[in-house]
């Protein structure tokens, strides 16, 4: 029985796929956040280059990736392709069980798809340095390794609670050269405002963002950087789930349904969008986006316009939100610890053509230490909620003794994230399921938007 499904570097994907042609009706337009209007390519010029922004917006089914990029893609794509026999037979489930693992990166999750995309074209824009947030730190590290590449200098807002649960992430990105904040900070006034209300905030990405975006658009050498949610984000990030369609080819199965972690979507659609082309083209695959119950924007979130960060800096978008300010809990999944979901991805929800399930963490964990004890490899907490989902698709499988075919998204690996098994194993991991009058008064602050 194969377990490894293998391409070579003469497999990598020569384009990335934009499924915005195949997406159910038009979009919904993105919205200026100071004149409520719909917003025009060049509004977006103080923080993104042009070349990004045409992405952005970009009805091309294909766009072509550029040789650079793909030969920093050769350092650890094709990424590979596992069977989980172990897990199958720890489950007892008559379920083939696959998974995409891209935790063999430099930064050991698949942020570097983007990452690097996006600080080439900035060189090629003139650009000096970039300023991100980061929520876990997968999308810090790896935007200061693609800076590395292309001579930028690079600023990282990390969500505080983070930077006080995983302290190598921080080093790592100090390692390839950034300068990083805990947010909120003192740096900018987005940060500033945040302290004086409290001290002692934990941050948000929706924080976070805005203290980058306020850089960025503060400095005349300075563009933004984003790891999630927007279009061109989402199109970097295809690479993966093209690949799988090859290496699932190999095994010779077709996956009747692919699962992913979901926290603002990169990781999701990058692994689930190759195999939606294939839906809308009239075979049946379901794709599942599996979020945190503590952060549950997919499955109690309102589909809505709202602003993509607390300090209203950030074009505004329909998605499904739990409001922009929405402050949440420290759980350790940090990279899915935000307030709203990818506009396309959210289209895709509402359309339903994409299911979502919510989980508590203490479930996850459980799911990332079986997934540890059978296949070996320590899931980043992220990628656990994506485990949880396949586990319970076997165990039903099994419950209804039927062969099914899963296909997962192993975003990364938790080999930075020891911590947080620390307090898994020693009892002292608390489930958050966050208040539902919460998540009201949150949402009663959407902007208003008439369009």
């Amino acid at each position: 029985m194969e377990t490894k499904f293998l391409l070579g570097e003469s497999q990598i994907p020569t384009h990335w796929y934009n499924v915005i042609p195949d997406m159910p009706g038009p979009l919904a337009p993105v919205i200026h956040p100071g004149t409520l209007k719909p917003i025009a390519p060049q509004d977006l010029a103080p923080i993104f280059p042009m070349s990004l922004i045409e992405q952005e917006v970009s009805t091309d089914r294909w766009i072509a990736i550029p040789e650079p990029v793909r030969d920093i893609y050769r350092l650890w794509r094709p990424t590979p392709l596992f069977r989980a026999h172990r897990l199958e037979k720890a489950l007892g489930t008559p379920a083939h069980v696959y998974y995409k693992y891209e935790g063999v990166s430099p930064a050991g999750s698949h942020k570097p798809n983007s990452a690097v995309p996006q600080a080439y074209y900035n060189k090629l824009a003139g650009t000096k340095r970039l300023a991100t947030e980061t929520g876990a730190g997968q999308w810090g590290s790896s935007l200061a390794l693609a800076c590395q590449f292309f001579g930028l200098q690079c600023t990282v807002y990390m969500v505080r609670v983070s930077f006080t649960q995983k302290p190598y992430r921080k080093s790592l990105m100090e390692l390839w050269g950034a300068e990083v904040f805990p947010s909120p900070s003192p740096q900018t006034n987005a940060g500033r405002a945040a302290l004086a209300q409290d001290p002692e905030s934990h941050g948000s990405l929706g924080l976070a963002i805005s203290e980058a975006v306020e850089d960025a658009a503060t400095h005349d050498d300075t563009k933004y950087a984003l790891g999630s949610v927007l279009n061109h984000v989402i199109l970097h990030q295809t690479v993966a789930g093209q690949e799988a369609k090859q290496q699932m080819a190999l095994a010779g199965e077709y996956p009747d349904v692919v699962i992913g972690c979901h926290g603002g979507g990169s990781n999701f659609s990058g692994l689930a969008f190759p195999f939606l082309a294939d839906r809308a083209a009239g075979k049946q695959v379901r794709l599942l986006a599996c979020e945190p119950a503590s952060c549950p924007s997919l499955t109690k979130g309102l589909y809505a316009f709202d602003y993509g960060d607390m300090a209203k800096m950030g074009p505004i978008a329909k998605m499904y939100t739990l409001g922009h300010d929405f402050m949440p809990p420290g759980i350790h999944a940090g990279g899915l610890r935000y307030h709203g979901a990818s506009p396309l991805v959210s289209q895709l929800v509402a359309a339903g053509q994409i299911e979502a399930i919510a989980y508590p963490q203490n479930p996850c964990f459980e799911a990332a230490v079986l997934f540890a004890h059978s296949e070996a490899i320590v899931p980043a907490p992220e990628a656990s909620h994506a485990i949880r989902g396949a586990i319970d698709e076997a165990l039903r499988a099994k419950e209804e003794g039927k062969e099914r075919v899963i296909l997962f998204g192993l975003s990364g690996h938790g080999q930075l994230d020891m911590a947080a098994y620390d307090a898994y194993l020693s009892g002292h991991l608390e489930d958050f399921e966050y208040p539902e009058e919460k998540i009201r008064e949150s949402l009663a602050r959407l902007p208003k938007v008439t369009v």
